[in-house]
């Protein structure tokens, strides 16, 4: 109950009290009203069966429910969701949890091939699920983020005891400014513990300073480094016909070179950073994404000339913005968080074939295509050199070879090979 009040009281000052009020709407009707379906007791029979044919007609090698509420169809379409389209490509049947407040799916859906988004809140539907399983004799996996704050350590071992193994993925340091709360809930810390102590547990890390923890504690037993991609097929395409908003129309139009961000503005984020490039009066800036937290408007940039702050844009249109921008980056701070940190806009930055720059990023040293400026000064003259390159040919190869290294079907892959041999 603590960590649920914190987490109310962040989304007021997030959101403020009309935004808080239409949240808390949803969050209520999602987490109780939507647990009890009368629909789902009536059609009983008629839900069970479909979800027989789901597995039958799958052929599947094994059946993986996602278990953590990030959502399908949100705003930042990240690993959650290309992990489970790439594991359904690879012989998975992929149950994916939604969150009813931006998924819209009281039951379940078809996404995609082998994938389905499932409404596990719903208590009945959720019981005839595992009904149905416990008739399924092929390999099946519960599998969820490090960040999940909903499952406890007693429904993991209520799926353990069901015959499921379990997959965790250790994605990002564990902390409260990432939980958006006040301290970590108990079922994150509680579950981290348990994994760290089970080396039957599958674990995935997203970054070589959390598989460095990991082996410190518990070894290289049913271990894998599996970093975060890129959809390189996805950046390929472009709607040449795409229309801009009129804001983003006119900095096209002051022909100035455009430096482009998408992502997260939070705290992590090098705001003083963003301000010596503003004043240079060389570029304008361009920030697409969220306010995650109150550090964006407490840094004052939004009142910067050259700095545009354009909020979201969808998954499938942001691409053509980006195409028109001379640089991409990622201006972080250098701390615990972002330590750990494998940033899944960095390669699609290299897909796009546009220059990059970022801070000295630990887990970005790695590719050679990244421009890294390790204070603000050589920043700066990274940008400048940035530009330089942005039409040299071997640069572009570069940027287009690491993409495809780093395609989103490798990351699955090497999951699946993890799980496979014990199935073997």
């Amino acid at each position: 109950m603590k960590e649920k009040i914190n987490k109310l009281i962040t989304v007021y000052q997030k959101h403020g009290f009309i935004g808080f009020m239409k949240k808390l709407y949803k969050y209520i009707v999602a987490n109780y009203f939507d647990k009890i379906s009368f629909k789902t007791m009536i059609l009983k029979k008629k839900y069970k069966k479909e979800l027989k044919d789901i597995i039958e007609s799958s052929k599947a090698k094994r059946i993986v429910l996602w278990r953590s509420s990030f959502g399908y169809n949100v705003a930042l379409f990240q690993r959650p969701q290309h992990i489970a389209n790439n594991l359904a490509k690879n012989g998975c049947l992929v149950f994916y949890e939604v969150t009813t407040m931006t998924d819209k799916v009281k039951i379940f859906k078809k996404k995609k091939d082998n994938v389905y988004l499932f409404n596990f809140n719903n208590i009945k539907l959720n019981k005839i699920l595992m009904d149905v399983l416990s008739e399924v004799d092929i390999p099946k996996y519960i599998q969820l983020y490090s960040t999940d704050w909903k499952l406890t350590i007693k429904d993991i071992e209520n799926y353990i005891d069901k015959g499921f193994k379990f997959i965790y993925e250790y994605v990002d340091d564990l902390s409260p400014e990432l939980a958006g709360t006040k301290f970590l809930p108990k079922n994150i810390t509680d579950k981290y513990e348990y994994v760290l102590t089970h080396d039957d547990v599958y674990m995935v890390v997203t970054a070589k300073t959390l598989e460095d923890i990991v082996v410190k504690r518990r070894g290289r037993k049913n271990l894998v480094l599996s970093s975060n991609g890129v959809d390189y097929d996805f950046f390929k395409t472009y709607d040449e016909d795409y229309e801009f908003e009129s804001e983003f129309q006119e900095i096209l139009d002051k022909k100035k070179p455009i430096i482009c961000y998408y992502g997260s503005l939070a705290m992590w984020c090098d705001y003083e950073l963003i301000k010596k490039i503003a004043d240079s009066n060389k570029y304008s800036i361009v920030l697409f994404g969220i306010k995650y937290d109150a550090s964006f408007e407490e840094s004052g940039i939004e009142n910067l000339n050259n700095v545009y702050f354009l909020g979201t844009r969808d998954y499938t249109v942001l691409k053509n913005y980006a195409r028109k921008c001379d640089i991409m980056t990622i201006p972080f701070l250098l701390n615990n968080i972002t330590k750990s940190t494998s940033p899944v806009k960095i390669f699609e930055y290299m897909a796009l074939h546009k220059p990059i720059v970022i801070t000295d990023l630990e887990e970005c040293r790695q590719y050679k295509s990244v421009m890294i400026g390790h204070d603000h000064d050589e920043f700066m003259k990274c940008l400048d050199l940035a530009l330089k390159k942005k039409n040299d040919k071997k640069y572009i190869e570069l940027l287009d070879k690491e993409a495809k290294e780093n395609d989103w079907a490798h990351k699955a892959q090497v999951i699946i090979d993890l799980i496979e041999k014990d199935e073997k």
